[in-house]
C-alpha cells in the first residue's frame, strides 16, 4: 500500500488558482499510474485528470484547459494546477495511484470556490 499525503487545498475566488501536491511513498513512484479525483458533496467520486507513468495525460472535459496534472518522479511527487477556478469545482480532491492490483487513496484536500 502507497501512502499518499495531499496538500494545498483551500478557499480561493472564482477566476482564482490552487495548486495541489501529492507526496508518494514508494521507492518505485514512476512505475504507479496517478491521478486526482474529486468529490462534492452528496455526489460520486469522480476522475479529474490521471498521469501514466510514460506520462500520459487525461482529463475530465469539466476541466479541460483549466487544469493541468504532471509528475516529478525524483521528488515522488504528483502535482495538479488548477486555473480559472468555478464554484462547481468545489469538492475534497483525491490523490490516487494505481499499479497492477495496487490501488492506494490519500486522505483527501478540501477546495472552496467562493467568493
Amino acid at each position: 500500500q502507497v501512502q499518499l499525503v495531499e496538500s494545498g487545498g483551500g478557499l480561493v475566488q472564482p477566476g482564482g488558482s490552487l495548486r495541489l501536491s501529492c507526496a508518494a511513498s514508494v521507492s518505485i513512484f514512476r512505475l504507479y499510474t496517478m491521478a486526482w479525483y474529486r468529490q462534492a458533496p452528496g455526489k460520486q467520486r469522480d476522475l479529474v485528470a490521471g498521469i501514466t507513468s510514460a506520462g500520459y495525460t487525461n482529463y475530465a472535459d469539466s476541466v479541460k484547459g483549466r487544469f493541468t496534472i504532471s509528475r516529478n518522479n525524483a521528488k515522488n511527487t504528483v502535482y495538479l494546477q488548477m486555473n480559472s477556478l468555478k464554484p462547481e469545482d468545489t469538492a475534497v480532491y483525491y490523490c490516487n495511484a494505481y499499479r497492477g492490483n495496487e490501488d492506494s487513496w490519500g486522505q483527501g484536500t478540501q477546495v472552496t470556490v467562493s467568493s
